[in-house]
């Protein structure tokens, strides 16, 4: 009777929350004292304006928050609180918003460690990015001082809003935090004044649904609401509109998670992990010529252009080719159907026992690889990364100029890979997993092209200086992909993306 008692008491109190909570601007009506207007925002007199955005109404083309509580659950957790979530979306689906929100936030950040938690500023940027509709970013844009709010906690979007749309405060909840360790509760909404931090009246905009629950909204003097209708017919932001490039982005996700995209990867996950087991067997014992055939009955695509640029010369061969993963040499050695060699600074034991062909470590001591390298070189074929790293996107970082001080010349190789469920690298997670969720995909491709020689021997003697034939076969590489090169390195793509410089002490 008791329990009965307890339950019936349990459920009373649900149904009570449930009905406060199912109209959140009820909350809030009585201090919106406006007359919200439905017509478009004449974006000429936001200049020298505080505006009041809206992220999930008012900037991001969908208003569900679903995918990016996902990705943290994926990311910053494991596989099982994916599941979790996945399996409690209906039952999100039927609570009101703040209870489905608290719900996933509970999911997602119960006991994940404040310090490392890293998916804010490493793997949501990307994935936002993508949902900016170019109609909100034009509003942004065009206003003065910029506050945006947001249902998300503020460790998932303050900075991605601060980063790489400069906007100057972001009101968003904090998650609380015990011994270190998220709780997977938000702290109350924190009462914030415009007038005290920019000394004027803000203009609002946002959806006509969720954007006035926010009490910042109290103090616009006008508010601009777009219907879920308009933003159906938002465009996606280019690229090139980005107001910072997005050049590096942590994670394996290489889909947007929504409900049925997350559900699909899921049904695929155990056929994806037995196929990526059979490639790699398939490529490792046996012969090119008969594995490339087998892999590309398995799914995986392949073009090569002109793999017999460099035929003819019976001189071993330098190939510098820009890095995308750890698979690029590889895939080289394939296409030329002849064992290569291969450098780099750091490969887990795992994958250095199960690679198809060898590969020597380097020691970042110039001399020291010099040496490593033009003794490697004297006994075969020779294939080197310059970049030292891999970037996923069309971007070529700097190349370090000691592969021109080797030969005489170089056979650059121009890479492009692409997948659509999982990434092959990482620079936080396990690294010795990176081929093998690159051959999880269901269709993994690499595009290959074989440039003309460039003789850097010569080049070098006539310019003096190695970098600058560096460079030109870093621009040769880019003009090939259409990629943009760069001067970034290694240590920056670790420092934004890991909050380390990227370097593995080994033992000696």
């Amino acid at each position: 009777m008791a329990s009965k008692a307890f339950s019936k008491s349990l459920l009373s109190f649900y149904r009570s929350l449930r009905c406060t909570l199912a109209n959140p601007l009820s909350l809030h009506r009585s201090e919106l004292h406006l007359k919200p207007q439905k017509n478009h925002l004449s974006l000429c007199h936001l200049h020298d304006q505080t505006l009041v955005l809206d992220v999930e109404g008012g900037l991001l083309r969908s208003s569900s928050t679903f995918p990016y509580f996902m990705l943290v659950a994926l990311e910053a957790g494991c596989i099982l609180r994916g599941l979790i979530l996945l399996l409690l979306y209906p039952l999100l689906c039927c609570l009101s918003q703040e209870v489905g929100l608290q719900i996933m936030v509970l999911v997602c950040f119960l006991g994940i460690r404040k310090q490392g938690f890293m998916a804010g500023i490493a793997v949501l940027p990307k994935h936002l990015l993508e949902d900016v509709g170019l109609e909100g970013f034009e509003v942004l844009r065009m206003a003065g001082k910029k506050v945006c709010v947001s249902g998300m906690p503020s460790v998932m979007v303050e900075g991605f809003l601060k980063e790489y749309l400069e906007v100057d405060l972001v009101a968003a909840r904090e998650l609380k935090v015990f011994h270190g360790y998220y709780t997977g509760l938000m702290e109350e909404d924190s009462y914030f004044s415009l007038e005290n931090a920019f000394g004027e009246e803000a203009i609002g905009f946002g959806s006509c649904i969720k954007s006035p629950q926010h009490q910042l909204f109290s103090h616009c003097k006008e508010l601009q609401l777009v219907t879920d209708a308009e933003k159906k017919k938002w465009q996606r932001l280019p690229r090139e509109e980005y107001p910072k490039a997005l050049v590096f982005h942590d994670g394996r996700m290489a889909f947007r998670p929504t409900p049925m995209a997350t559900l699909a990867m899921f049904v695929w996950f155990p056929f994806g992990v037995s196929l990526s087991i059979l490639r790699t067997i398939v490529f490792v014992f046996l012969p090119y010529t008969i594995s490339i055939p087998i892999g590309s009955a398995t799914g995986v695509t392949n073009r090569v252009l002109n793999p017999h640029a460099s035929a003819g010369d019976r001189q071993y061969k330098l190939y510098v080719c820009n890095h995308r993963t750890l698979l690029d040499p590889v895939y080289i050695s394939a296409m030329l159907n002849k064992l290569v060699v291969a450098v780099t600074y750091s490969v887990s034991p795992i994958t250095e026992a199960l690679s198809p062909i060898r590969t020597v470590r380097l020691t970042r001591n110039k001399e020291e690889d010099r040496r490593r390298m033009q003794r490697l070189l004297s006994q075969g074929d020779l294939v080197v990364c310059p970049e030292g790293t891999t970037c996923r996107e069309p971007y070529l970082l700097r190349f370090s100029p000691l592969f021109a001080e080797l030969a005489e010349e170089v056979v650059p190789v121009a890479l492009a890979a692409r997948v659509c469920m999982f990434y092959g690298t990482t620079a936080s997670g396990f690294k010795f997993l990176d081929s093998f969720f690159f051959l999880m995909n269901p269709r993994p491709e690499y595009h290959l092209e074989f440039l003309q020689k460039i003789p850097t021997g010569c080049l070098r003697r006539r310019s003096g200086s190695s970098y600058e034939v560096a460079n030109l076969v870093q621009r040769e590489i880019g003009s090939a992909l259409g990629f943009q090169c760069t001067a970034l390195t290694r240590k920056d793509k670790y420092v934004i993306l890991a909050g380390n410089e990227g370097i593995v002490k080994t033992k000696t």
